[in-house]
């Protein structure tokens, strides 16, 4: 029965997710059909040029949010039956621009670049970003879940597509010109319009000015804010190849604890096929991620396991339709990294070979994308690890104006019976739905979702779910959230922090905006997280409250404070130092800690720039002194360094001694041209007692083909330096486009 109570929410859903809260008309630019070819070289001679329309950049994005842009940014787009084009011309107040590199996918957080974005689906979800700098670097990115987060979460940027760059500095500014085939993006065949945004960064103003008016509280890549590129000839089929990519790799290891010195090589592949203008399918066979870059070593003092960033290609494209599920550090439901690593004996983390799979993702309708993977696992039964089939499956239907309904089914079950497996253990399903709130004028967020989870033993309590509300304006964010997480409920393929609880988590920020001096931004903000245990003698096991302030300076550096404050019950004993397992804090009690931290972020735009934090306070009852800095170089173009030094003493008496962790890691990235790379990490930490060395040369040597040098060497580091696996990778990687 509908009762009035369900008709209003449905009434007040309705209201905000269409609601339009003073937000500027929307631009529109026109793309000229040409049949002349256009060369790609940075001069723009074509006679064509002359008759696009031309665009220019309207607002100021930062330091201040105005309709004053000091460097003006004009930009003109042509198109023919298989190509668009864009022509940007920056102008600057001298030729003294800043790139941190001449590699593919630069951060542009501090260095002269411009983007442009294209929503083909004008759903304001999901989009491509092309963007380039007076050094006609590539940049090629995926923009997931309007853009409303941080770009860690809503910017990926390792999926590499097939398109063209060149730019050329002249007195007073620079020219890009870009050539993106419709075969390498996806669209509605016959499209007349897409959603479009574009927007610069200018290091010697420190401006950043868009073409679409974006609000400063929001990102300059937000899909709430964007005007429409329109076609005056409706787009055809996007006449994508299938393309071929098979690779070969020699490998020479030596596994000092394992099974010693080895030489092989591995042949594997992948195969994309376009199945229509928005629908891919994925196979891969045998897939190699040996090239792919090592992970940041982390301290960790915590009870939770720490989540790692997927660098792997083939789980990136349309990495949103499997990942942009649950609520963030309570319920993951999904995490690509589950497959294709395991746990060895011991709970270390190692490769679990994946021997196949298939992703067919993207759009089956204007308004529905359907993402669907599978993968399957080889056994390793000397670690005890069971070969597993993996199936995702996921819907997300667009609704209102940017709004998405979703459902997930997730399947992890092991291919036979093995003795170290229990009954239990052979199979975990999930079945979920989920509502993700996006206003159109991106000031009310949320999220609503609901799964169930399937053992072999079922119990009652496997159900999980939340809600997750938000309004965002200029001077206040006010979040409210709540989850649950029954006893049973299992995710073996995401991430859970805790079952059988309650979670709470409200907060409250204020942002000021000073009109004069230095300051660009003040944010004041209050963070509260209480977990519940409704049947246990412990209700509330967690009590954590953050009190925090940041200055934005013009320059882009910060200042930060922030209050720590938390009471933690551990039911089992726990070390946090992760190197005294047998001297634990004592289980079944609770703990308190209270801390202060300083933390300055300098200009970035420097040769030379750092991040220091200082940490002092109570640790679970104890005293622990932290400082964590990281300094950052640059020799423009070619070289990129950075250094992180981190440091933790720790002091829990009650016997347990006197800890000293240290984290050691430089880094080198070194820029030979813009197609030949090498770049180095070294790594050192005292917590998990290793020492790591590894090297990378790539040449990318045509197209998105790519020849790889790896050198690994990795030591067991406690009072000497000793071997534990060392290997070196000849990789060779090659697109055939059919």
């Amino acid at each position: 029965m509908i009762t009035r109570f369900s008709l209003g929410l449905l009434g007040l859903i309705f209201f905000i997710s269409n609601s339009v809260i003073g937000q500027e008309e929307a631009p529109h630019m026109a793309a000229t059909y040409t049949t002349e070819k256009i060369t790609i070289d940075g001069k723009a001679l074509e006679s064509e040029w002359a008759k696009a329309v031309q665009a220019n950049t309207q607002w100021q994005h930062f330091p201040v949010e105005s309709n004053t842009v000091t460097q003006p940014t004009e930009v003109r787009i042509l198109y023919d039956d298989t190509n668009l084009y864009i022509l940007c011309k920056a102008y600057s107040i001298s030729d003294q621009y800043i790139t941190p590199s001449l590699r593919r996918d630069f951060s542009g957080g501090a260095s002269d670049k411009i983007n442009f974005v294209l929503d083909t689906y004008s759903d304001g979800i999901n989009a491509y970003m092309f963007g380039s700098n007076p050094f006609g670097v590539k940049s090629d990115l995926l923009v997931s879940n309007g853009g409303i987060g941080e770009a860690k979460d809503d910017i990926n940027r390792t999926w590499d597509v097939d398109y063209d760059v060149e730019s050329a500095i002249y007195d007073g500014y620079f020219i890009i010109e870009m050539k993106i085939p419709f075969g390498s993006i996806n669209f509605p065949e016959g499209s007349t319009a897409w959603r479009f945004n574009f927007f610069r960064l200018d290091t010697q103003t420190n401006e950043r000015s868009t073409w679409a008016k974006i609000p400063q509280v929001y990102k300059d890549f937000n899909l709430a804010f964007m005007g429409t590129l329109g076609f005056d000839k409706p787009l055809g089929k996007s006449n994508a190849p299938i393309a071929i990519i098979p690779y070969i790799n020699g490998i020479s290891s030596n596994d000092f604890e394992g099974i010693g010195k080895d030489q092989k090589v591995n042949f594997g592949g992948d195969l994309k096929i376009p199945i229509n203008n928005g629908l891919n399918l994925d196979i891969t066979l045998n897939p190699d991620f040996s090239q792919v870059e090592v992970d940041d070593e982390i301290i960790n003092l915590t009870q939770f396991e720490v989540v790692l960033p997927e660098k792997r290609q083939f789980f990136l494209q349309n990495s949103d339709l499997f990942s942009n599920y649950g609520a963030d550090r309570t319920v993951t439901p999904f995490l690509t990294r589950r497959i294709g690593v395991a746990k060895d004996l011991e709970g270390n983390n190692i490769q679990n070979r994946i021997i196949a799979g298939a992703r067919l993702s993207g759009k089956i309708s204007d308004k529905m994308r359907l993402g669907f993977l599978n993968m399957l696992t080889d056994e390793d039964v000397k670690n005890e690890v069971a070969s597993n089939n993996n199936t995702v499956v996921s819907l997300q239907q667009s609704v209102f104006s940017r709004s998405n309904l979703k459902f997930l089914f997730i399947n992890r079950q092991t291919v036979k019976d093995y003795d170290f497996i229990s009954s239990d253990e052979k199979f975990n399903r999930m079945l979920g739905l989920e509502y993700d709130l996006n206003s159109k004028d991106n000031v009310w967020k949320g999220r609503f979702f609901a799964y169930k989870s399937f053992s072999p033993i079922q119990n009652e309590k496997s159900m999980s779910g939340g809600v997750q509300f938000s309004r965002e304006t200029r001077h206040q964010n006010i979040n409210l959230e709540y989850a649950f997480i029954g006893d049973d409920f299992k995710a073996d393929l995401g991430i859970l922090r805790r079952v059988g609880v309650m979670k709470f988590s409200p907060y409250y920020s204020y942002f000021f905006y000073p009109k004069k001096g230095r300051i660009n931004t003040l944010e004041l903000r209050q963070n509260a997280w209480l977990w519940i245990d409704p049947t246990g003698d412990q209700k509330l096991i967690e009590r954590t409250l953050l009190t925090s302030a940041e200055l934005t300076f013009k320059d882009q550096s910060k200042l930060g404070m922030r209050f720590f404050h938390r009471n933690e019950f551990f039911v089992n004993p726990f070390d946090p130092t992760g190197i005294h397992p047998d001297t634990p804090l004592a289980g079944n009690q609770i703990y308190h800690s209270r801390s202060l931290m300083l933390q300055y972020a300098s200009d970035r735009r420097n040769k030379l720039s750092f991040i220091s934090s200082q940490n002092y306070g109570s640790f679970f009852d104890g005293m622990k002194y932290s400082f964590l800095n990281k300094f950052s170089y640059r020799v423009q173009p070619r070289l990129v360094t950075s250094l992180n030094l981190n440091y933790d003493r720790i002091a829990l008496g009650n016997d347990i001694p006197l800890t000293k962790l240290w984290l050691f890691g430089p880094k080198f990235d070194f820029s030979f041209s813009k197609s030949i790379f090498w770049s180095t990490n070294i790594q050192f930490s005292s917590q998990s007692e290793n020492f790591g060395f590894n090297s990378r040369f790539q040449w990318r040597f045509n197209s998105l083909s790519d020849l790889y040098i790896v050198y690994n060497d990795n030591y067991f580091a406690y009072e000497q330096l000793v071997p534990r696996y060392r290997s070196i990778n000849l990789k060779l990687t090659y697109w055939f486009f059919k």
